[in-house]
């Protein structure tokens, strides 16, 4: 299977996690880590569910398995993700040292739902650091905004 199927495959996941999150009161974001084309963690967004703003997916993923694995080294990993991470989860990324990265719907999609200014936090964050992630955004981008939008749009902004 080639690259882009597996990328594909694995961001379909993210995405339905995102989903899932939604379904549990949560904002709808998802991710997966991957080894070895092997997934061995997965993670959605539980803000609101564990009462903790910074339990975004991607940083709650990070740091469980992290905890759980007692290692900080992600370089063999690929993070797959359903939007394009914050500043702090990109700055989590920088931290695991992250050796890919793959999302679906990029963050000034998100941005444009919500009426703010357009931003790419990945991309800030990546330029200004010691460590960064090979990058690849965008997999999937229809559903993922597509997603965004039925949660964010019928939401106050």
């Amino acid at each position: 299977m080639d690259l882009k199927k597996i990328d594909e495959q694995f961001t379909l996941k993210a995405i339905s996690l995102a989903e899932l999150s939604k379904k549990q009161g949560n904002e709808p974001f998802g991710a997966v880590l991957v080894k070895d084309n092997t997934i061995v963690f997965t993670n959605e967004n539980q803000i609101h569910t564990m009462s903790d703003p910074t339990f975004h997916a991607e940083h709650g993923l990070i740091r469980r398995f992290c905890q759980e694995n007692k290692i900080s080294d992600l370089s063999e990993y690929t993070l797959y993700s359903s939007c394009e991470p914050c500043f702090m989860c990109s700055g989590a990324m920088v931290w695991s040292k992250l050796g890919r990265l793959v999302f679906s719907a990029y963050a000034k999609d998100l941005d444009k739902i919500l009426g703010e200014k357009e931003e790419a936090p990945s991309s800030l964050v990546f330029q200004h650091s010691v460590w960064t992630p090979e990058v690849t955004g965008g997999v999937l981008r229809e559903k993922g905004v597509q997603l965004l939008e039925s949660y964010f749009s019928s939401k106050d902004k």
